[in-house]
């Protein structure tokens, strides 16, 4: 079965992840998927093919005769789409790209003014959706194209190959697809997810990632009586907001640089909520920030009074970077890799996290490899054909590397 229909196939689940489930898996049919994938393992022929509990999928592709004492090299892919839009019922098209401005189905268009990365395949055929969900590139790309890659080194024994350890994860777009990841039983020390964007990304460097709620307290009496009693927490939420620097959001940042993000408001005159994020590649301006919204607090108390703004803060992932630079082949091995293919190498900070990040900290060295797909968490989410029979190449002459 070719890697396009495979991932055809694969997009028909739905597999959204869900914030506010309090399950694990978030949504039941991450499971349905697993399942469905562990089958199709156990049928190529790989070993020890099982989902667990947590619906976290794992099986072995042993290694050649001859490379039997080479050190396994794990796969990683997550089954889970966003819940940004929806991941329902998508009624994906394989579409060859002309140039200029692409009607979807829906009569929504896909316009490289909007999206120039479509100049890069003029001429090419692009898997795209009918505008109304997204793809699921993210991630099932990538877990088609390990599948794939597993098929063709089976198909294949001629080629000479490490172990490969195959795993695919549920709810890595809620940030907890490393939760329950089974470190000891995966059997690699060394993995690349493979959950990036366009064709030749290399991430090894991602955000230091924290989140935080503020809860403001403020004190409501009738606004007829009001001077000099009410203390309105939806305004003293919006003063602490309006100190944030306005110059360091996500709309006005780029490459390494950090920033803080307001995802979320809620409240009345007694009491409201602010959630936000935090996000910066380096460490100590990391910390920074955090201290920032510490100080802030602190000074925005000595004005309304001891104990109306209350923050809590928790760290979520740590940059890779500092974990990966023990093991720099890592990142050679891979650009090695892909210009075999014939693909140049885009080593490129992630502006994000990926289950790698974490894993990274966990004992399982994990840099991110791309898709090839584009438009992630959207209704205009494609990735072109070529890129995906480029990235199975890839991870062939990967796991072929002496």
């Amino acid at each position: 079965m070719s890697v396009i229909d495979r991932f055809l196939k694969y997009v028909s689940f739905d597999t959204t992840s869900s914030e506010t489930s309090g399950t694990v898996p978030s949504t039941p049919n991450q499971k349905v998927l697993g399942e469905f994938l562990v089958k199709e393992l156990d049928a190529l022929g790989l070993v020890g093919a099982r989902i667990d509990e947590y619906g976290y999928v794992y099986a072995t592709l042993p290694a050649t005769p001859d490379c039997a004492d080479l050190e396994p090299l794990g796969l990683i892919a997550h089954m889970d789409t966003s819940s940004a839009v929806s991941g329902a019922d998508i009624k994906a098209s394989i579409a060859t790209y002309t140039g200029g401005d692409l009607t979807l189905a829906s009569g929504s268009v896909m316009s490289p003014a909007t999206y120039p990365s479509l100049n890069h395949y003029v001429g090419e055929e692009l898997i795209v959706t009918d505008g109304t969900t997204l793809l699921g590139a993210d991630d099932k790309a990538g877990v088609a194209e390990i599948i794939a890659t597993c098929e063709y080194l089976l198909a294949h024994p001629e080629l000479s190959h490490r172990a490969v350890q195959v795993a695919f994860t549920p709810d890595e777009e809620i940030g907890c697809g490393a939760d329950h990841f089974d470190v000891e039983g995966f059997g690699a020390k060394e993995a690349y997810t493979v959950d990036g964007g366009e064709i030749g990304e290399i991430e090894y460097e991602n955000f230091n990632a924290a989140g935080a709620k503020l809860t403001v307290h403020g004190l409501n009496v009738h606004p007829g009586s009001a001077k000099d009693i009410m203390k309105n927490a939806i305004l003293m939420a919006n003063q602490f907001i309006s100190m944030l620097p306005p110059a360091e959001t996500p709309a006005h940042t780029t490459g390494y640089e950090g920033f803080y993000h307001v995802c979320d408001f809620a409240g009345d005159e007694t009491t409201a909520t602010v959630s936000l994020i935090v996000r910066d590649h380096d460490r100590a301006k990391f910390e920074a920030r955090k201290a920032f919204l510490v100080n802030l607090c602190d000074y925005l108390n000595g004005v309304w009074g001891d104990g109306r703004f209350v923050l809590q803060m928790r760290d979520s992932y740590y940059n890779m970077k500092e974990k990966v630079a023990e093991k720099m082949s890592l990142i050679t091995n891979a650009e090695a890799a892909m210009r075999q293919a014939g693909v140049e190498p885009i080593v490129v900070p992630i502006r994000g996290g990926t289950d790698g990040a974490r894993l990274s900290y966990m004992g399982i060295l994990c840099p991110n490899l791309s898709t090839g797909g584009a438009n992630f968490h959207g209704v205009h989410e494609y990735i072109p054909v070529k890129s995906m029979h480029k990235m199975v190449e890839v991870l062939v002459n990967l796991v072929t590397q002496k």
